[in-house]
């Protein structure tokens, strides 16, 4: 049976990464606690929690808030998943279970068919998300490095928020669809130096995509390094 902890947990971390709670945003304890029906005791170890991984900010005096999406954060990011990333797709390149990369690499061929086609017909790309949650699966265990596991679970909360941007962008969608296929094909084929440099390229072109959305949501031009993204993403 899950904890009320767990739970609050799960609901709060999935509106904050979709955006149904939006950077800046002030938590009430009283309200969430309400509205998520758990006891306040859960609940503030739910927020504790969030706060650990960044996605919550707790100030002393003005309580806890959506952490904020800033460039310098984006930045920061972004070089730790180029540290973190690229090894371990070596380390699945070299696994004998690697096979198990030829079914992801069946599903992200027809998402590319889909999107060529114009793309899901009620513009729900959840799917597609889920899909990049299993290969990010399937990567932990077949690494089978757990320090490593440990640091990319870090991470991935922040990028499902940022994620969320490449919504309005169908060629950016298609794009990393080309690009996690490539990182597959790497991996089940047992080619370490390709999957390490596909999955830098596909952490190369997410980064400058992501800083190029940011630019335009504070009204163009170039972005100082505290500018923060505190808007859900637009979906056209």
């Amino acid at each position: 049976m899950v904890s009320q902890s767990e739970r609050a947990y799960e609901l709060l971390r999935s509106e904050i990464v979709h955006w149904q709670i939006p950077p800046g945003a002030h938590l009430s304890e009283v309200q969430l606690a309400e509205r998520l029906a758990v006891s306040r005791t859960p609940l503030r170890q739910a927020i504790q929690r969030l706060a650990h991984e960044g996605l919550i900010r707790i100030t002393p005096g003005r309580g806890a808030q959506v952490s904020e999406i800033a460039l310098r954060d984006v930045v920061h990011l972004f070089q730790m998943r180029e540290a973190l990333e690229p090894y371990a797709a070596r380390l699945c390149a070299r696994r004998p279970d690697r096979a198990r990369f030829a079914a992801l690499r069946a599903d992200f061929e027809t998402q590319r068919a889909e999107l060529e086609a114009g793309g899901p017909a009620d513009g729900d790309y959840a799917h597609y998300y889920e899909l990049i949650g299993r290969l990010d699966k399937a990567v932990d265990e077949v690494a089978d490095n757990p320090y490593l596991v440990t640091s990319l679970a870090g991470l991935r909360g922040h990028l499902q928020r940022l994620r969320q941007i490449a919504r309005r962008r169908p060629a950016r969608m298609l794009q990393t669809v080309t690009e996690h296929l490539s990182i597959c094909a790497a991996i089940e084929e047992g080619n370490e130096s390709q999957a390490a440099e596909a999955t830098a390229v596909h952490i190369n072109n997410s980064l400058r995509h992501i800083l190029a959305v940011m630019a335009e949501d504070v009204g163009g031009g170039l972005l100082g390094g505290g500018a923060e993204l505190g808007a859900p993403p637009r979906t056209t």
